[in-house]
């Protein structure tokens, strides 16, 4: 099975200089020249070359029998789809993280470099779609929640994976919206996405050992989070991981207790997009390590050091 394909546009405009098709035919005929120093140039002159190459290098793979080009190739598209990651993630944290959709998309290109971003927006706006048909205006915040709750973990039946609950199918987006079953942070992104499509006030809240929801008064501002009396603007707390649980700031206290961490502000208040990746990011690093696949564990710390 060829390599996955996997480039996308950075939303920057390209440095690297244009392709030229002879050049590349004459790469690839060199991809399989028992010299490692010829291949270390070869290697690095398509990684100059980035994304546009990835589907002559598929191509080559294709039609290769020799198992040794077969692996190189491999290598130099996982190099050039990394590369074309780590260069998105940053321009996403420094320019877009207001859209968390993109954040953990890109996340999820990891693992999947060649995901249908537009399959994703269409099962998020189905889910939508069936909320806003049970919404009016005269509904009180936990009436709305309610309704959220009913069509995410009743009729769309969403649930926290206890049984598998540190595999790494739990941090990606598209794997969690295709078989229902997430860890609490992609739940709990899966349910903000829902709300701010429907200006519903839900955003993250980065507890130790957990992940959760807060909603928050209407006219609450939020940049300025970092105020502790912005907690009496916060209505309460919603817990994807357990069906949408709703919880108070006293449940927090009580958490942090068993947990024998000291209260911090950060556990009560909404975190920032970037937070809720790097969350993302660790929860992966520790399921990979816990897998033995420690050149994932690399690449992903490489990732987080992005933002």
């Amino acid at each position: 099975m060829a390599p996955n394909r996997g480039y996308f546009c950075l939303g920057m405009k390209p440095k690297k200089k244009d392709m030229n098709l002879k050049e590349v035919i004459a790469l690839i005929t060199l991809l399989d020249d028992p010299d490692e120093g010829i291949y270390s140039e070869v290697k690095n002159r398509f990684i100059m070359l980035g994304p546009p190459a990835i589907p002559h290098l598929e191509t080559a793979w294709e039609n290769s029998f020799d198992a040794i080009m077969q692996k190189r190739i491999e290598a130099i598209i996982h190099t050039i789809q990394f590369e074309a990651l780590q260069n998105a993630l940053k321009y996403w944290a420094e320019n877009e993280q207001d859209d968390l959709f993109k954040g953990v998309t890109i996340i999820a290109r990891y693992q999947y470099p060649d995901l249908d971003e537009n399959k994703l927006r269409k099962q998020l706006q189905q889910i939508k779609q069936d909320v806003w048909l049970e919404l009016h205006d005269d509904l009180s915040p936990l009436e709305k929640v309610k309704i959220l709750n009913h069509i995410l973990f009743e009729v769309h039946q969403f649930s926290g994976n206890i049984t598998n609950y540190h595999a790494p199918q739990n941090s990606f987006i598209n794997v969690v919206l295709e078989t229902k079953k997430g860890n609490p942070v992609m739940l709990s992104v899966v349910y903000a996405l829902i709300c701010k499509e429907l200006n519903i006030p839900v955003y993250g809240v980065n507890l130790p050992q957990h992940f959760v929801l807060a909603y928050v008064n209407d006219y609450a501002n939020l940049f300025d989070v970092s105020n502790k009396s912005f907690s009496d603007n916060i209505l309460f707390y919603v817990n994807p991981f357990s069906k949408g649980l709703i919880f108070n700031h006293k449940d927090i206290d009580q958490f942090l207790k068993q947990l024998n961490v000291e209260p911090d502000v950060k556990y009560y208040l909404p975190c920032s997009n970037v937070d809720i990746v790097k969350r993302i990011l660790n929860n992966l690093v520790y399921s990979y390590e816990k897998l033995g696949y420690l050149e994932k564990v690399e690449e992903l710390k490489g990732l987080e050091k992005q933002l």
